[in-house]
């Protein structure tokens, strides 16, 4: 029988953000079943991939361990080799300074299969997203793209002839493409622009002239390292001010400043898989975002309890869904049954949440009752009929929900059929990304949607060294939420008047312009 091999992907990230992603890019992320990545990905994209994806950090980046291109190899020809859809991610595109060759050449000797998919290079977005033209008919009528990585390589006097010059992959080298280009005599007053973080809400630009970009950039920036930065050098630099753009000469400009969570960092805890509509929501007012996974969702220990009770379902009055995971295991475990909403006639259907809702009508049915403030404990108080003799259907989480709402319906006298429908366990770990920027004190803003979001936070940090909370703002989005803040965390700054994603975004805007006022 002959071995059915996998194929190697070679996938260009383009700026690291979903936003530049392409679309073949996106539908292969989807599908992936191993996903080896780089430094500068996004982690928004890592939640492209299925849950199941097994995935590898491998990035490279200056003066920090790094993954041997070696081992990078191995784990492509591996995987591929046991028949698995790897998807191997890399920043830009996959052939402008990456070791892509290196890799197709251990994929082409083992008889590997492979496809490379072109991703947005910076050295063509950062320089657009910043308004500078790379091609101009009177400033450029040509442009170089060089690295930085080793500069005595580099042909300086036909580099300084040309019209533009890109260079990527020098943040920690400035000083040396600066005196590079001036010794061969390209002039000390030709504009060059740094372009840091591209695409990003991170994003920051430097526009100077030669003689005094090092200067300045010091002074706005302590760190050795620019990196990861573009630099453009050339009079096309000259024309973000026609264009509209901040011409800031010796100056520094940030993305979208003028944005009321412009400058601040936001770490949202969510569940696993979950899609990043708040993000989303919060990057649209400027903020820089970061996710952790502080919630794993899987089945519960058994399914007989919900299985039965599907099988005498027109025995119950009302269904009660306080969540979009109980949508789902209801519904996915209905279909288990070869069952569909016409099993369903004749019971009504309350749901908590708009978030809860919006899942249901994905599936083409409306709720009977929304309670007014989304939220479990007016279910009861605004219930439409007499609960006296109901009986009703609660699929729920296994563990660590809360009492309230079945003894609040069975002192009204409702019958309810408690079942585990999903379980939410914490996860093992939390990642680098955010390990490093909590320690760092980089976070402004951690964000809660849940109390069982902030129990699990709490667990996952209370065994890490370096962190300090002291000077983070806790955001939750509601009553029940930020009790279990004060109980855990000792406060909570910013509560959301309406308990919605978008009302703890609106929160979070009021909260900052009210600081600013002050």
């Amino acid at each position: 029988m002959t071995q059915q091999w996998g194929t190697v992907y070679l996938v260009g990230a383009g700026l690291g953000k979903v936003d530049y992603l392409t679309l073949r890019a996106s539908q292969l992320l989807a599908q992936a079943e191993v996903l080896v990545y780089d430094a500068l990905v996004d982690s928004q994209l890592l939640q492209l991939v299925p849950q199941s994806c097994l995935k590898f950090d491998v990035g490279k980046r200056g003066g920090k361990p790094s993954t041997p291109q070696a081992e990078i190899n191995r784990l492509l020809v591996e995987y591929c080799q046991l028949g698995k859809q790897v998807v191997r991610l890399k920043s830009g595109d996959p052939l402008i300074f990456g070791r892509t060759h290196a890799e197709i050449s251990a994929l082409v000797t083992a008889g590997c299969a492979y496809e490379i998919v072109p991703g947005i290079s910076s050295a063509l977005a950062a320089p657009l997203l910043a308004g500078i033209p790379l091609t101009d008919p009177v400033h450029s009528r040509c442009f170089a793209v060089v690295t930085g990585h080793d500069l005595e390589a580099l042909d300086w006097p036909t580099l300084a002839r040309l019209d533009t010059l890109v260079v990527l992959m020098a943040g920690s080298q400035l000083s040396g493409v600066v005196s590079s280009l001036m010794q061969v005599g390209r002039s000390p007053s030709t504009p060059i622009a740094i372009i840091r973080w591209a695409g990003t809400p991170k994003q920051q630009i430097w526009t100077a002239e030669l003689d005094n970009i090092v200067e300045q950039t010091r002074a706005c920036f302590s760190d050795r390292s620019l990196s990861p930065a573009v630099m453009v050098v050339g009079d096309v630099v000259q024309r973000r001010g026609e264009w509209g753009m901040s011409q800031q000469n010796l100056g520094i400009e940030t993305h979208h400043p003028t944005l009321p969570l412009a400058g601040k960092t936001v770490l949202i805890t969510r569940a696993t898989g979950q899609k990043g509509e708040f993000a989303e929501l919060l990057q649209s007012q400027g903020a820089t975002t970061l996710e952790m996974p502080t919630l794993e969702i899987g089945p519960p220990s058994s399914w007989e309890a919900l299985d039965l009770a599907i099988a005498q379902i027109d025995r119950f009055d009302w269904l009660i869904l306080t969540s979009s995971n109980g949508v789902d295991a209801f519904f996915e475990r209905l279909a288990k049954h070869y069952l569909d909403v016409q099993a369903l006639i004749g019971l009504k259907i309350a749901v908590v949440g708009q978030k809860t809702a919006a899942s249901l009508t994905q599936r083409g049915i409306q709720a009977d009752f929304i309670p007014p403030d989304f939220v479990a404990d007016s279910l009861v108080a605004h219930f439409p009929e007499s609960l006296s003799g109901l009986q009703v259907l609660f699929p729920r989480v296994e563990t660590g929900g809360r009492e309230v709402l079945v003894q609040a319906f069975t002192q009204q006298g409702a019958r309810v059929t408690e079942v585990p429908a999903y379980e939410s366990r914490c996860p093992d770990r939390i990642s680098k990304e955010v390990l490093a920027a909590l320690q760092d004190q980089a976070i402004d803003i951690v964000t809660f949607a849940s109390s069982k979001t902030v129990r699990n936070f709490c667990q996952l940090i209370q065994n890490e060294d370096r962190i300090s909370l002291e000077k983070v703002c806790f955001a939750s989005i509601g009553p029940q939420t930020s009790q279990t803040c004060r109980q855990l965390l000792g406060r909570v700054e910013i509560e959301a008047e309406e308990y919605t994603l978008l009302g703890l975004t609106q929160a979070l805007v009021a909260w900052v312009k009210a600081g600013q006022r002050e």
